[in-house]
C-alpha cells in the first residue's frame, strides 16, 4: 500500500485509512482477543534491557499514541492508564468516558505528530435514556520519557479527554439538577450566549443560581463537572431539551451589544457597565483567551481610577478641596519611598482639581502626613464606597480589597497600587458612588428575588465632596487626562484614567472609568499601557453607543 494512512479506532480496533497524513499504514490491533496493545507502553514491539534516557523518538511517540488512543476507544481503562505518567487519575477519567459521561462510541482519528505532540480527533456517540446523539471535537495528548521506568508514556492531561476539561474537572451526562432558564434583559428580549459570547459564564451561573426557582423543567445533557462546588456546570450537549423558566436580569441588550463590540477589539479586555441612579449591571464583557469573567471576578491594582476613592477621603477629611492650590512636585518621599508622575511631570501653583485632572501622583501621596491615618484608605473604601462588603449580585463577584496598610504600601494605596485588587465592576461602582454620592450594591438581578441582603454602606458621601469629584472628574473628561478620549462623549460626563505598573509585565494594565448621564462603565485591558491607550476608547465607545 502506497502513501500516509490515517488510522482511525473504531470500539478498540485500529482501522487504516488510506491518502491522509498520519502514522502510516497499521493493521487491525486487537482483532483476535481484544487486546488493544498490552500495557508495556513506550517503544511497544521491541524489548529492550536497557533505560532509554532523552525525550521519545518518533518511533516511540508514534507506538505509544497508537496503543493508548486504541486503549481508550476500546474502553480499556487499565491498559490506556498503564501508557501513562498517572495510571491512577487516568483510569478514573477513561474509565467514566464510558459510564458516567455516557459515551456509547468513539471514533479516534490521529493527526500527524509534531515532534512528540501528537493531534487527533474524536467522533464520539453519546447515548443516555434512549436518546443518542453526537459529540465531536479535537484535542492532542504528547508523549514523554517515564522517569523511572524509562518507557515512553503518554503525558496525561484532563485537555486529552477533552480540551475543555481542567484539572479535577469532570465529563458527566445525565439529567442536571438545575432546568434551563431563558433569561432575558430589563426589556424582555432574551439573552444568549451566542448572541452575546460574554454573557455565557453569567447564563450558566444564573441557572445554577436560579434554575430551581424559575419553573422550568430539566432535560438531559452531557456537562462538565467543575472543581469548586459553587461554580456553574458547563454544558457541551443537549441529548433532549428541558423547558426554560424565565428569569428577568436587570441587563440591557442594547448596552450588552456595544460592550461586546467595544471588548473585540482589545484582547484581553474587560468591560463593565452601570446605571449610576439603581446599580444595575447593564452590561458585562470580555475578550480573554482563557475564558475568565474577569470583569466581574477580576482581582488587579487598579492604578489612578483609585484616586477618586482617595480624593474623597481627602476631601471628606477637610484636607484639599478642588481650588485649593497642592503642591505637585516631579517627586516625593510617602512611608520612606520615593515616588514619581509620569514622565516627571510637575505642576506649579496648580490646585487640587487640576492635579486630579492630570493625574498627578506627587500631589496625593504628599497628602500622607496631613491625614495622619494609614488605614484612611481602607476606612473611605468600605465605609463610603461599600468595597469589600460581600456583594451579593446575584452572580459570583469580587467586591474589591483595600486592605490596611502601612510604610510604602500605604503611600502606593493613594493612587492604585500596593496590595490594592479591583475589577471593572468595582471601578464602575467607585464612579457610580461619586457621580451619585450613594453607594448602591450592584446587581444583575433585583433585590427580592432569591434569599439575599445587598450591601450597604456605613455612610453616605458629604454632599459637598460628592459635588466636587464630579467637577474634577468633568474637569478630567473635558481638559485633563480623559479629554482626547472623551471628545465624542455628549451629556454630563465625567472620567478618570489609570495605569498600574504590574511585576514582570512589560507594559502597564490600562485602566480606564466615566460616566454619561445615568451611565456608567469601566474598563481594564491587561498590558494595555496607559489608560487613553486601549481601556479609554473602550469605555468611550460603550458611552456613545450604548
Amino acid at each position: 500500500m502506497n502513501g500516509a494512512a490515517k488510522g482511525a479506532i473504531v470500539g478498540g480496533v485500529f482501522l487504516t485509512m488510506v491518502g491522509a497524513a498520519g502514522y502510516g499504514v497499521y493493521s487491525l490491533v486487537g482483532e483476535e482477543s481484544g487486546s488493544t496493545g498490552g500495557s508495556g507502553g513506550g517503544s511497544g514491539t521491541t524489548a529492550r534491557s536497557e533505560k532509554r534516557t532523552g525525550p521519545p523518538d518518533a518511533k516511540e511517540t508514534a507506538e505509544t499514541a497508537k496503543a493508548f488512543l486504541a486503549a481508550w476507544a476500546a474502553g480499556d481503562a487499565r491498559a490506556a492508564a498503564d501508557l501513562t505518567n498517572n495510571p491512577a487519575v487516568t483510569q478514573g477519567a477513561v474509565g467514566d468516558f464510558k459510564t458516567k459521561a455516557y459515551v456509547s462510541k468513539a471514533v479516534i482519528t490521529p493527526g500527524t505528530p509534531s515532534g512528540t505532540t501528537v493531534p487527533f480527533t474524536v467522533a464520539a456517540e453519546v447515548t443516555y435514556e434512549g436518546v443518542t446523539k453526537p459529540l465531536a471535537y479535537e484535542s492532542q495528548l504528547t508523549v514523554v520519557r517515564g522517569l523511572t521506568s524509562g518507557k515512553a508514556l503518554v503525558d496525561w492531561q484532563p485537555t486529552i479527554l477533552h480540551p475543555q476539561l481542567q484539572k479535577d474537572e469532570k465529563l458527566r451526562t445525565g439529567t442536571p439538577a438545575a432546568p434551563p432558564v431563558k433569561a432575558v434583559d430589563r426589556n424582555g428580549a432574551e439573552l444568549t450566549p451566542e448572541k452575546y459570547p460574554s454573557l455565557r459564564p453569567v447564563l450558566e451561573q444564573l441557572r445554577k443560581t436560579y434554575g430551581q426557582t424559575s419553573g422550568g423543567t430539566a432535560g438531559a445533557e452531557t456537562w462538565i463537572e467543575p472543581a469548586a462546588p459553587d461554580a456553574p456546570k458547563r454544558v457541551l450537549l443537549t441529548l433532549a431539551e428541558g423547558r426554560p423558566g424565565l428569569l428577568k436580569t436587570v441587563l440591557d441588550a442594547d448596552v450588552q451589544a456595544a460592550a461586546e463590540k467595544a471588548v473585540a477589539a482589545y484582547p484581553e479586555s474587560s468591560v463593565v457597565a452601570l446605571q449610576p441612579s439603581t446599580g444595575h449591571i447593564l452590561a458585562i464583557a470580555n475578550h480573554r483567551a482563557d475564558g475568565f469573567n474577569a470583569a466581574v471576578q477580576g482581582t488587579r491594582a487598579p492604578g489612578s481610577t483609585m484616586k477618586i476613592v482617595t480624593a474623597s477621603m481627602l476631601i471628606g477629611r477637610g484636607v484639599v478641596s478642588a481650588d485649593k492650590v497642592v503642591e505637585c512636585p516631579k517627586t516625593v518621599s510617602g512611608g520612606g519611598r520615593s515616588f514619581h508622575n509620569l514622565e516627571n511631570m510637575e505642576l506649579k501653583g496648580a490646585n487640587f482639581a487640576t492635579s486630579f485632572a492630570k493625574s498627578c501622583n506627587t500631589a496625593f501621596i504628599g497628602q500622607m502626613k496631613a491625614v495622619g491615618d494609614e488605614s484612611a484608605m481602607a476606612d473611605e473604601a468600605r465605609r463610603v464606597f461599600g468595597l469589600g462588603l460581600e456583594w451579593k449580585a446575584g452572580i459570583p463577584v469580587f467586591d474589591g480589597d483595600v486592605p490596611a496598610a502601612s510604610g510604602p504600601e500605604a503611600a502606593a494605596e493613594y493612587i492604585g497600587q500596593g496590595r490594592i485588587r479591583m475589577s471593572p465592576l468595582n471601578i464602575a461602582s467607585v464612579t457610580a458612588t461619586a457621580k451619585t454620592g450613594v453607594f448602591r450594591q450592584p446587581v444583575i438581578i433585583e433585590e427580592g428575588v432569591g434569599e439575599r441582603v445587598l450591601a450597604r454602606a456605613e455612610r453616605q458621601m458629604k454632599p459637598g465632596t460628592s459635588r466636587q469629584l464630579t467637577q474634577m472628574m468633568r474637569q478630567t473628561a473635558t481638559s485633563g487626562t480623559a479629554a482626547r478620549v472623551m471628545s465624542s462623549v455628549g451629556g454630563d460626563k465625567g472620567a478618570k484614567t489609570g495605569s498600574a505598573e504590574v511585576d514582570g509585565a512589560a507594559s502597564p494594565d490600562s485602566w480606564f472609568t466615566a460616566y454619561s448621564d445615568d451611565l456608567a462603565a469601566a474598563a481594564l485591558v491587561q498590558s494595555g499601557g496607559h489608560g487613553t491607550d486601549a481601556a479609554g476608547p473602550l469605555v468611550a465607545q460603550i458611552l456613545t453607543t450604548g
